[in-house]
């Protein structure tokens, strides 16, 4: 039992990187931007965090760090596809190819660096049941942040006005704009916001997940991030509960190894992306359902003047 709590308490801190990315790139997705540079974010993102704690000792410092640099890259994409009209698709993957590189260059010196010893959490009382304790009472507290993130969202999106407005410039730019709201700047909002958020999750993978700095450390999580968005249809609930699948997935490879299960590591390393082909090939078989789900505007460019 207790090698179950283990990986349930693995499950959720892995699934918080891919909750908290997943969660910003939707709030892009509802306004109608498709950001593929999630992983070149998340990279930079991770070493600014790591290194703000590195000279500063502040997780905090590290969280805010990081959350700057992902809203700042999202910043710069905003500007070249909402303003410029460069194609979403391209300035994405270059961000994402900018930030690999960028990310390995700024971190050379921090390679061997080491954090200060990470203080543990537990939630009092809750902590000490038997079982769900150790597995659910004992995360860092970015873990519930993240479940508290989803609620927001859900709240903002489907419950307040604002969340209205972005919905409906994710749907009908045209009509947002001739009822007079300023739809590139809500846009450009949206797009800073999920850089922030993916910002945060980069910086989580290098201050706690594995609290260390090496290049390409993100290993594709961007990736899945994205691919979590249409996984979940673009349902906060449904990100949530994605994320902690996908990441049940990332930890069962350890816990198969340390079962001595009698796989090439290989095809455990493997379990995850392997997951995420399968569960996006399984969606792909109803192009419709997607398409009622899918923002009507997504990755299509808007001009006022047209």
């Amino acid at each position: 039992m207790e090698a179950y709590a283990l990986l349930l308490a693995a499950t959720l801190n892995a699934g918080t990187v891919l909750a908290i990315a997943s969660l910003g790139l939707l709030i892009n997705e509802k306004a109608g931007v498709l950001n593929l540079g999630a992983e070149g974010m998340m990279l930079c993102a991770a070493i600014a965090g790591f290194a703000t704690v590195v000279h500063t000792g502040s997780d905090v410092a590290g969280f805010l760090a990081g959350m700057g640099a992902g809203a700042l890259l999202a910043a710069i994409f905003g500007v070249l596809v909402i303003w410029l009209g460069t194609n979403q698709y391209a300035t994405g993957l270059a961000l994402s190819l900018f930030g690999a590189g960028f990310s390995a260059f700024a971190g050379i010196r921090y390679v061997q660096e080491k954090l200060p010893e990470r203080p543990s959490f537990a939630v009092p009382l809750l902590s000490d049941i038997p079982w769900a304790g150790p597995a659910l009472f004992q995360q860092h507290p970015m873990v519930y942040i993240a479940m508290g993130l989803c609620l927001a969202l859900i709240w903002f999106l489907f419950k307040s006005r604002t969340g209205l407005v972005l919905r409906a410039v994710g749907e009908s730019p045209e009509s947002a704009h001739a009822l007079g709201y300023p739809v590139r700047r809500i846009r450009l909002a949206a797009v800073v916001m999920g850089g922030a958020l993916c910002g945060l999750a980069g910086a989580y993978i290098s201050i706690i997940y594995t609290p260390l700095w090496v290049e390409g450390m993100v290993a594709g999580k961007g990736w899945i991030a994205l691919a979590l968005t249409t996984f979940a249809t673009w349902r906060p609930a449904r990100v949530l509960l994605g994320a902690y699948l996908f990441g049940g997935v990332t930890m069962l490879q350890f816990h198969l190894q340390g079962a001595g299960v009698d796989v090439p590591s290989q095809m455990l390393t493997a379990l995850p992306y392997l997951s995420t082909i399968v569960v996006l090939a399984l969606i792909s078989r109803n192009p419709a359902w997607i398409r009622v789900n899918m923002p009507a505007s997504l990755g299509k460019p808007f001009h006022p003047g047209s």
